[in-house]
């Protein structure tokens, strides 16, 4: 698009409107190549991945080191369970010392949002998605699944996505998984390019954990 067109053209105001541009950008150019949204936007999740997959290796890593320093922790909280202030000295005191930082493992998430939100406003917004078709039964990617596939698919892999975190402690598996589950729900009435964006990534989750698992034993 020429750039004197981006004041014609209304992407949505918001705080993600200087994400959407250059996500409307990528989509345009693989459908370009593949003349089929529903295929752009499972390479536009790829190409996310691969950006943001140094971080989740530094994710898991961190989960690895986590899990590690777990016996020292539970150690921890039985000296010091009855003092919180004494507890959270140390607890932090054997993170400092263990180089580990706590929040590091939040990154990809918290990058991942922005997206999400830029993705949906480009799929409610953008012309060319309007009633832009993928396979089968998806007529219309900007519009929900009408018959729910997409959403029960990705429901099943997010749970099994939580299911195979590897070095989580039980209790946070299953927060995970509910979370997942509520997810199902929450994207019945999402636009199915967002499903299918959600859907792939999962996927591409699950396929980097197999690999970081075998780089990382």
């Amino acid at each position: 698009m020429e750039p004197n067109m981006e004041k014609a053209f209304d992407l949505g105001g918001g705080w993600t409107t200087f994400l959407a541009w250059p996500i409307y950008w990528v989509l345009t150019f693989f459908e370009g190549l593949t003349k089929n949204y529903g295929i752009a936007i499972i390479l536009l999740a790829l190409f996310i991945k691969l950006l943001t997959s140094p971080l989740s290796f530094n994710m898991y890593k961190a989960s690895a080191k986590m899990q590690k320093l777990k016996p020292k922790l539970e150690k921890i909280q039985k000296l010091y369970g009855n003092d919180p202030e004494r507890l959270q000295w140390e607890t932090l005191k054997l993170y400092r010392e263990a180089g580990f930082n706590p929040f590091s493992g939040c990154l990809p998430l918290f990058l991942q949002l922005p997206i999400f939100f830029a993705l949906y406003q480009v799929l409610q917004n953008s012309i060319e998605l309007k009633g832009a078709e993928f396979i089968f039964w998806i007529k219309d990617l900007s519009a929900r699944d009408p018959y729910y596939v997409l959403p029960i698919i990705m429901g099943g892999v997010s749970v099994l996505n939580a299911y195979l975190q590897p070095n989580v402690d039980p209790q946070s598996k299953r927060i995970s998984i509910l979370i997942s589950l509520l997810f199902v729900f929450l994207f019945l009435t999402f636009p199915a390019g967002i499903v299918l964006y959600w859907l792939t990534y999962s996927l591409l989750g699950i396929l980097e954990q197999r690999i970081y698992k075998l780089l990382w034993k």
